[in-house]
């Protein structure tokens, strides 16, 4: 078995602004992992967030064994952007040598179009309510906030779009005080969600609060040793495959989230259709999905994923699993 790295960069359409700070390319590792001539492929997006670079991720894969089973990977390393690379990579490398679909190998369904939120950066209240207005008849719109004045922001994406179904992602940007005030404000406008509104490591006040707009973990939940530190603060969790450190974690912290009562939303990082292919089976029958990374993007892979009025489909076989 051979396991190869390459750093690969795909321009963003326009410039993607969270709390943290802004982009204009998604900067990606791709791993493929060759065994008999026949090679499988899968996609990381390295996060600063979580201590994360390309440098320290590719080390990370480079210094894995030339002989390595999926279920071993697990132990090998942690959860996060190279776990994740790998584990979709040798789920590729399996469907591919036994002639089937990913969703067969793990006797789940074929996975039927999901309707995927689609994203509006962060930027002034004029031009978040041109974004909402130009993306108006799309079904579900993420809002990304997280500062002190974001109720003008918010005021201004509905007037653009009146009839869309909203939820708000503000990447850990608000404090206690700030989400007390917004709260009201968010149900008022219709809001169906609000994501990682507190710091991870600073979000008790949410068990203390009433919570008639659930809250949903993002940077607090990474995989399933993350669900005993979110009782009684968030309703949903976030599963991203650069979290969990792959589908095979990604699936069995879903199981075990949904177990708990907690809702599930799939989301990504700014990555190519080739990050979002595993994450399509995760999404079957969830609360939100939230896998628009291809359509932030101005070049994609080859193969890309399709996107329509049905929302996100399926990967073809030639792109993945």
């Amino acid at each position: 078995m051979r396991i190869d790295v390459t750093r690969d960069v795909f321009r963003l359409a326009q410039v993607f602004t969270i709390s943290r700070g802004s982009r204009t390319e998604a900067k990606v590792l791709t791993v493929t992992v060759t065994q008999d001539g026949v090679t499988g492929r899968g996609e990381c997006v390295p996060y600063a967030r979580y201590d994360e670079t390309l440098d320290s991720v590719a080390a990370q894969v480079t210094g894995l064994p030339g002989e390595m089973m999926r279920d071993a990977l697990q132990g090998l390393l942690p959860a996060g952007a190279a776990r994740n690379a790998v584990d979709c990579a040798l789920w590729d490398l399996a469907a591919k040598r036994a002639g089937r679909r990913v969703w067969d190998l793990l006797d789940l369904p074929a996975p039927q179009p999901q309707i995927t939120a689609y994203t509006l950066s962060l930027d002034t209240p004029e031009v978040m309510e041109r974004q909402a207005a130009k993306n108006a008849g799309r079904p579900l719109l993420k809002i990304k906030l997280g500062t002190p004045d974001d109720m003008a922001r918010l005021e201004a994406v509905r007037r653009g779009a009146p009839e869309a179904a909203i939820i708000v992602d503000a990447n850990e940007g608000w404090t206690a005080e700030v989400y007390a005030d917004l709260a009201p404000h968010l149900i008022r406008l219709g809001v169906k969600m609000v994501e990682q509104p507190l710091p991870a490591g600073a979000d008790d006040m949410l068990a203390e609060i009433a919570r008639p707009l659930p809250v949903c973990a993002d940077e607090s939940c990474h995989d399933r040793a993350s669900l005993p530190g979110l009782h009684g603060k968030y309703d949903m969790v976030n599963i991203k495959l650069d979290k969990t450190g792959g589908l095979t974690e990604a699936l069995a912290l879903k199981t075990q989230a949904q177990a708990e009562g907690y809702g599930i939303m799939v989301g990504c990082m700014v990555g190519s259709s080739l990050a979002m292919a595993p994450a399509t089976l995760l999404a079957q029958g969830v609360a939100f999905t939230d896998l628009d990374g291809p359509l932030l993007l101005a070049e994609d892979r080859d193969q890309p994923l399709h996107y329509d009025t049905a929302g996100v489909h399926p990967p073809s076989a030639a792109l993945w699993g």
